[in-house]
């Protein structure tokens, strides 16, 4: 028994000194991971602790879009009801649409506990169900320093607000917001990566519309089907319009607007500017609400110049629950195709599309995209004739 006892003695502290050992090991392993000041996108300075997370919570309209973007999907604690389908009692205006990083992670997201509702009707801080998601850090879209500050002085974690700004993936703001998550999450190099794609389809498409001929310049192509917080049609279009000023467009809503960004224009306005519109693109978010209008009035667009010569097209919804960023990049492409059919001749928007989303997620979704009720069978030139019939 003697002998049992000191060999059980030994084994004792030969474990325990193991796991000192062990703990010292971890111990110094953090202590080499030094915190650092990330100001975010409301100008708050931020001490964060570079790829040191593993409970991440995103909250707002599109923050876990750009988080998936950029880290570890796996890493995720909660997600907003809106983002969750295996949830009957959720916000389902989106479900229609394809956003492409619910369509790459939606397997991940359907297993999360609630972080709260979420979608444009509840754009509100649930801070109770993010503790119970017991986050290390928060990501959010909510553009107000108050309830940053006050959200991380009741979780005691810290909370990084992005932001998306009012050019699409063509904005400094997302430009800054992936370098952000970059340095929270101990990802710079996938933010630089991503930043550097951007910049390179933005002057791709940029330098070959640089140098127009007069015939091709003088087009004039109205955008319209625009989604902002709410339905559109036909009526809702944009001055100064990004995708357009990146691929020298002529947008014909820049001489008849005086604010600038996504706005309706009076029906009077748009059978006015109709005579000289070269080319009318619609987005898909539109066609649902168009539809409706057009069969009670099959005479809507007569005086639409771009209508009755067939120069009709369709490009993708890139607002849902915020923007689609990577749907913005397809669609400049696809816009500027439409525009200048002979400057974009090897673009394949299949083949694009999937280059693309691969880029972003990791994933090839061009085949899922168009399956989605308001894709419509995806980028196309409309049959005015059936279309809408």
């Amino acid at each position: 028994m003697k002998k049992m006892r000191i060999s059980f003695i030994l084994l004792s502290s030969l474990l325990l000194i193991s796991a000192c050992n062990n703990a010292s090991s971890n111990s110094g392993s953090n202590s080499d991971k030094k915190s650092i000041i990330v100001t975010d996108m409301v100008g708050r300075e931020v001490e964060v602790i570079p790829g040191s997370y593993k409970r991440v919570v995103c909250i707002g309209a599109g923050a876990l879009r750009m988080y998936s973007y950029i880290g570890d999907v796996n890493l995720l604690a909660g997600v907003e009801d809106i983002d969750n389908i295996s949830l009957t009692d959720r916000p389902k205006m989106f479900d229609g649409v394809a956003r492409p990083y619910f369509i790459a992670y939606q397997d991940i997201f359907k297993e999360l506990r609630s972080c709260g509702v979420g979608g444009p009707n509840a754009q509100i801080v649930e801070e109770a169900k993010i503790l119970a998601c017991n986050p290390d850090i928060v990501i959010s879209e909510y553009e107000d320093v108050k309830i940053a500050n006050d959200l991380q002085t009741y979780l005691e974690v810290p909370v990084l607000t992005l932001k998306y700004g009012s050019k699409g993936v063509f904005d400094d703001y997302v430009k800054q917001s992936f370098e952000m998550l970059g340095k929270a999450f101990d990802k710079e190099e996938r933010a630089l990566e991503l930043n550097n794609y951007i910049d390179v389809c933005k002057n791709d498409i940029f330098n070959r519309t640089a140098n127009l001929n007069n015939e091709e310049s003088s087009k004039k192509v109205y955008v319209c089907g625009l989604g902002q917080w709410g339905t559109t049609n036909h009526l809702m279009t944009a001055k100064n319009y990004e995708p357009f000023n990146v691929a020298h467009i002529n947008n014909i809503c820049d001489s008849v607007l005086t604010n600038n960004g996504i706005q309706s224009i009076e029906e009077e306005v748009f059978v006015d500017i109709g005579k000289d519109v070269d080319v009318m693109i619609i987005d898909a978010a539109a066609v649902k609400n168009i539809k409706p209008l057009y069969q009670n009035n099959p005479t809507m667009f007569d005086e639409c110049k771009a209508w009755q010569e067939g120069e009709v097209y369709l490009q993708m919804p890139y607002n849902a629950y915020y923007t689609n960023l990577e749907i913005v990049l397809i669609n400049t492409y696809f816009n500027a195709k439409c525009v200048y059919p002979e400057l974009f001749l090897d673009i394949d928007m299949d083949e694009l599309t999937d280059e693309v989303t691969f880029k972003f997620l990791d994933e090839k979704l061009n085949d899922e995209i168009k399956t989605y009720q308001h894709s419509y069978g995806g980028y196309q030139k409309i049959d005015t004739n059936t279309f809408f019939n």
